[in-house]
């Protein structure tokens, strides 16, 4: 049965706390089965055996406000996508794992957006991007804390939600699918 994971955004940050205890039990009453999450922020692995794959992003988040009042943005990848996210990454192995992100993006950016992202933060921050498939690579160098290149910025200026994990979350979450 394939493995997949879901990404959840907003997941034990601000007033949105849950316990992955009732997250997995959310999911396991949905029907689907080899519940597991990976470190307290919002990453479920589990197996899923029926096509398509389409529509899971919206039921989870839906699932989310239903159940707990939460709304969350829900990314929801393959194993390959997650090697992906760490090995294409052209920041992983360069920058500290601590720092460097992969963000999980709803849609494929504009080309055109992304190039405006780049040119505005050129005179403002030192962070690293780059675009890949549906994921935003990102090397905060000095830190997520001190950047401006916040969750909701980077929303606005690609026009598209996203959740990012950074290379130690994505190794242990890759160890656990595979």
């Amino acid at each position: 049965m394939p493995r997949y994971v879901a990404f959840f955004g907003s997941i034990n940050v601000g007033d949105n706390r849950l316990t992955m205890a009732d997250l997995r039990y959310a999911f396991e009453r949905e029907g689907f089965e080899n519940v597991e999450t990976v470190v307290a922020s919002g990453n479920v692995l589990f197996d899923f055996d029926e096509r398509p794959t389409d529509g899971l992003e919206d039921l989870f988040a839906h699932m989310m406000a239903e159940r707990f009042d939460i709304a969350s943005f829900v990314a929801v990848r393959t194993p390959d996508d997650v090697h992906s996210s760490i090995y294409d990454n052209p920041f992983h192995g360069d920058g500290e794992d601590k720092f460097v992100h992969s963000i999980f993006l709803s849609s494929q950016p504009d080309p055109d957006r992304f190039e405006a992202l780049l040119t505005e933060h050129k005179a403002k921050g030192s962070e690293r991007l780059a675009l890949g498939d549906r994921v935003l690579y990102l090397d905060y160098i000095h830190g997520v804390g001190v950047s401006s290149l916040t969750g909701p910025f980077l929303e606005r200026r690609l026009g598209c939600k996203g959740t990012a994990r950074n290379m130690n979350s994505l190794k242990r979450i890759l160890e656990k699918l595979t």
